[in-house]
């Protein structure tokens, strides 16, 4: 069984930065994708970035510029850098991993149970 687990998360003032963690046990994940969304109260869950085998990323128009996604050392790890934050970018984070991109952006794969971010003005 595949277990996700996101870390990183916390309080911050407008325009600081976090980076968040995603760890994956319970397999090998070098040829796996990667994805990060979050889900503001009241709010449906967004696409934010994703990266898949090769190291190809891709991102939402919404962060691009400001939010990096990248690999660790690790092949079970990934992290998202997200600077410049902004209010609106107060909600809960989500990774995801899975066989590729398109299966993530599905909905599909294994999901972690998510880290809070909240930008204070």
């Amino acid at each position: 069984q595949v277990l996700v687990l996101e870390s990183g998360g916390g309080l911050v003032q407008a325009g600081g930065s976090l980076r968040l963690s995603c760890t994956a046990s319970g397999r090998t994940f070098g040829g796996y994708a990667w994805g990060w969304f979050r889900q503001a109260p009241g709010k449906e869950r967004d696409f934010l970035a994703s990266i898949d085998w090769s190291g190809d990323a891709t991102y939402a128009d919404s962060v691009k510029g400001r939010f990096t996604i990248s690999r660790g050392d690790v092949v079970n790890t990934v992290y998202l850098q997200l600077n410049n934050l902004k209010p609106e970018d107060t909600a809960v984070y989500y990774c995801a991993v899975a066989v590729d991109v398109a299966t993530i952006r599905r909905g599909f794969g294994s999901w972690g149970q998510g880290t809070q971010v909240t930008v204070s003005s």
